[in-house]
C-alpha cells in the first residue's frame, strides 16, 4: 500500500546531474549574463542592476522575483555586503531557493488504497505521455498501477494513453469516446477497490474555453472519486509546457482557480532557456513542482528537487 504519493526527491540515484543536464539551456544563458557583470572590478550600480534584471527577465524567472532580487542587491550593496560574483550569485540562489521553498508542500499521505490521482492541462502540453511516465514511474517504485482514459472528447487521447499502457505494461480503463468521464472514474476505481490496486492516475479533457463546463466536469468527478475512496482525490495534478513561458504561467493561473490544483508537472524542460518559469510559478502561485519533465524517454520525468535545481542554473 502506498503511504505517500511520490517517494522524496533526496532517493532518486543521479538527480543532480539529470537536473543539470536538463536545465543546460538556462543555465548557459543566465550563467553567461551573470558571469560578466561584476568582471573587471565592475561596481554594482544602477547600470549593473539593469543588466542584472535583464538576465533573470531572460530566463523567466518574472517580475516579482526579479524585482525581489534587484532590492535585495541594492540593499546589500549599500552595506558593502556584497561586492563580487561569488556574493552575487550566492544572494540569487538564497533568494531563488526561498521562493522554491516558500511554495513546497509534501504530497498528501494516503490512508485507503487507491491513491487517485487527477491530472489536468491543455492539449499539447506533454499530459498523456506524463501520465504514462508517471505510471511507469510508481510501478518501478513497486506499486500496482490503473490509468483511467477520462479525457473522452478525444479518441486520440484514448488511443494515446492505451499505447503508454501495453509501453508500461498498465491496464487502461477506457470507455467508448463521448462517454461520461465521471463513469470512466466509477469503472475505474471499482476496477482498482476490487484488485487491491494502489494508485489510479485520471486522464482529464485538455481544455479551458469554458470554464463552467470544466468546473462542472471535474466537480463531478471529484464528488465520483469521494464517494468511492476515502480522501481522493488526493492530488490534481497540472501538466505545463515549460517552452510556453510567462503564457504557461497564465493558463496555470486559470486551471488553478478553476480546477483546485495541488501540484504541478513541468514538461520540456530541456528544450528552453526560460527555466526560471519554475520560480515564477511557485513565486505567483505558491503551488508546489512535483515533477520536471526532462525528454522522450519514459524514464525521463524526474522529482523536482529545488535545491538541485537552483544549483542546476547557476552552476554552483
Amino acid at each position: 500500500m502506498i503511504q505517500t504519493l511520490f517517494g522524496t526527491p533526496e532517493a532518486e540515484p543521479g538527480l543532480f546531474e539529470r537536473l543539470k543536464k536538463s536545465a543546460e539551456k538556462t543555465r548557459t544563458g543566465l550563467k553567461a549574463r551573470l558571469d560578466g557583470l561584476l568582471a573587471g572590478g565592475r561596481t554594482i550600480d544602477e547600470n549593473l542592476l539593469e543588466e542584472l534584471e535583464a538576465a533573470l527577465l531572460a530566463a523567466d524567472v518574472g517580475v516579482r522575483t526579479t524585482t525581489e532580487i534587484l532590492d535585495l542587491v541594492r540593499d546589500q550593496a549599500k552595506r558593502n555586503l556584497i561586492n563580487d560574483q561569488e556574493g552575487l550569485r550566492r544572494l540569487i540562489a538564497e533568494h531563488l531557493r526561498k521562493v522554491l521553498k516558500a511554495a513546497d508542500k509534501p504530497a498528501p499521505a494516503v490512508t485507503e488504497p487507491p491513491a487517485v490521482i487527477l491530472v489536468v492541462g491543455v492539449n499539447g502540453t506533454g499530459k498523456t505521455t506524463t501520465i504514462g511516465k508517471l505510471a511507469h514511474r510508481l510501478r518501478r517504485e513497486g506499486a500496482t498501477v490503473l490509468m483511467a482514459a477520462a479525457d473522452t472528447f478525444r479518441a486520440a487521447a484514448i488511443e494515446q494513453l492505451e499505447i503508454w499502457g501495453r509501453r508500461t505494461g498498465v491496464e487502461v480503463i477506457r470507455q467508448k469516446p463521448g462517454a461520461d468521464p465521471s463513469a470512466v472514474l466509477f469503472d475505474a476505481l471499482q476496477a482498482a477497490k476490487a484488485r487491491a490496486i494502489d494508485c489510479v492516475i485520471v486522464d482529464t479533457a485538455g481544455r479551458l474555453h469554458t470554464k463552467s463546463n470544466l468546473m462542472a466536469e471535474l466537480e463531478k468527478m471529484r464528488r465520483t472519486a469521494a464517494r468511492l475512496v476515502p480522501g481522493a482525490p488526493h492530488e490534481v495534478l497540472l501538466v505545463m509546457d515549460a517552452t510556453t513561458g510567462q503564457n504557461g504561467l497564465e493558463q496555470a493561473r486559470r486551471f488553478t482557480e478553476t480546477c483546485g490544483v495541488t501540484g504541478l508537472v513541468l514538461t520540456k524542460l530541456d528544450g528552453t532557456a526560460k527555466g526560471g518559469i519554475v520560480v515564477a510559478i511557485a513565486r505567483e502561485l505558491g503551488t508546489p513542482i512535483r515533477f520536471v519533465g526532462v525528454g522522450e524517454q519514459v524514464d525521463d520525468l524526474l522529482p523536482f528537487d529545488c535545491d538541485k535545481f537552483v544549483s542546476s542554473i547557476l552552476q554552483e
